[in-house]
């Protein structure tokens, strides 16, 4: 989770950010994964689970969710 002046951001706090659901995210298992460039106000990338719309949301720099989308594209993670 993300805090700012010690609190956790809530995903609701992105006023106006556009949420794109992953095309990996699945509807029968609950594997459901929105994204947000909200760089122009956080300079981040929000990720949040889009079954819970208005709980948390984690903040990634640009660089480190370019480096996960990368590493997730090359097989770079023991997935169960």
């Amino acid at each position: 989770m993300t805090m700012k002046n010690g609190r956790v951001l809530m995903a609701p706090e992105f006023g106006g950010a556009v949420w794109k659901k992953s095309s990996h995210s699945g509807d029968s298992q609950g594997q459901c994964v929105e994204c947000a460039d909200v760089t122009q106000t956080h300079a981040s990338i929000a990720v949040r689970d889009s079954k819970d719309p208005e709980g948390p949301a984690l903040l990634f720099t640009p660089e480190a969710f370019s480096g996960f989308i990368a590493a997730v594209n090359r097989n770079g993670f023991d997935v169960l």
